[in-house]
């Protein structure tokens, strides 16, 4: 799948949710941010000291997935509206064969610095060794509810364990209920895709049977994800365990649920929560990443019953 190149401004579906959440105007004042990508010198420094990031696209199947993206500093390398992404996802990983023409979302994140930077976008040739992407959208995101952490980034040292399932198990539903970051991809049919950080306290993710909910937190007002979503319900998840180094992949579809504020679960009462539906699930261990030294974010809401 290709798209056309991004237009500047907010789709239909960013900004349905923005008059629903009554926050039109404090959206506009931000639209800048979408007008078409240009890689500051800025931004090119803080890509090229990254060792993590997180990618969105579908697979050589159509399927969309979130996945890991881990290199020594110098693994991203942009260059004006090309970003050089010099590896491409692990062995048994969805998104390892991504193919070239494909929409893709990504954002690296500097957890020591609570820093995030979100590039969009289209895989115009992919190797063995990566692939280059044409940047059609780039902006940053502000610090809240990233957890402070010291990334410990390790080359591959043999192929990684990998379970494929088309529900979640006990292990797996461990990991949600104590995870205090994940990150959720979508796509819009024609703007493409995204990746974006979500962050809280542990048991902040839910589990409802077979679905995953969250409560939307209060954020820049742009509602991309949420956009995305109101557009069109593909949608994945990616877990990460920084202390076992497994990760957990969810491919699915999600809802946008408006419930009223102070109903149970909500967090930050935005009056706002995601539901997810699972379809496929991939998780992996040995995957070379850990992490230590957590300190909470302060702007996490407290978790309520």
């Amino acid at each position: 799948m290709t798209t056309q190149p991004i237009a500047a401004g907010f789709h239909s579906g960013e900004l349905s949710v923005q008059r629903q959440a009554g926050l039109e105007f404090e959206a506009a004042r931000l639209e800048g941010m979408l007008a078409p990508a240009h890689l500051s010198h800025g931004a090119e420094g803080f890509l090229a000291q990254r060792e993590f990031a997180a990618l969105t696209a579908r697979d050589a199947d159509g399927t969309l997935w979130t996945s890991p993206l881990l290199g020594p500093a110098g693994f991203l390398e942009g260059f004006d509206t090309t970003l050089v992404v010099h590896t491409r996802p692990g062995s048994g990983d969805p998104l390892h064969e991504l193919p070239a023409g494909e929409p893709v979302g990504l954002i690296a994140v500097e957890f020591a610095t609570r820093r995030r930077l979100r590039v969009n976008g289209t895989v115009v040739a992919a190797a063995e060794g990566g692939f280059l992407l044409d940047a059609e959208q780039s902006y940053g995101n502000c610090p809240s509810y990233i957890q402070q952490r010291r990334l410990e980034i390790g080359p591959e040292q043999a192929p990684a364990a990998v379970e494929r399932s088309d529900a979640l198990t006990d292990a797996h539903r461990a990991l949600i209920r104590r995870a205090d970051t994940f990150f959720l991809g979508t796509i819009h049919p024609t703007r493409g895709a995204d990746s974006s950080h979500k962050g809280g306290e542990p048991g902040f993710v839910r589990l409802d049977g077979d679905d995953v909910w969250w409560p939307d937190y209060a954020g820049n007002n742009l509602f991309n994800s949420l956009g995305n979503i109101a557009s069109d319900a593909e949608a994945s998840l990616l877990f990460l365990d920084f202390a076992t180094g497994s990760t957990l992949q969810l491919t699915g579809t999600a809802a946008l649920e408006w419930v009223t504020p102070g109903t149970a679960g909500e967090d930050d009462a935005t009056g706002r929560r995601v539901r997810f539906h699972p379809t496929r699930v991939v998780s992996r261990t040995g995957v070379p990443l850990r992490a230590s030294g957590v300190v909470p974010s302060p702007h996490n809401p407290r978790v309520t019953a």
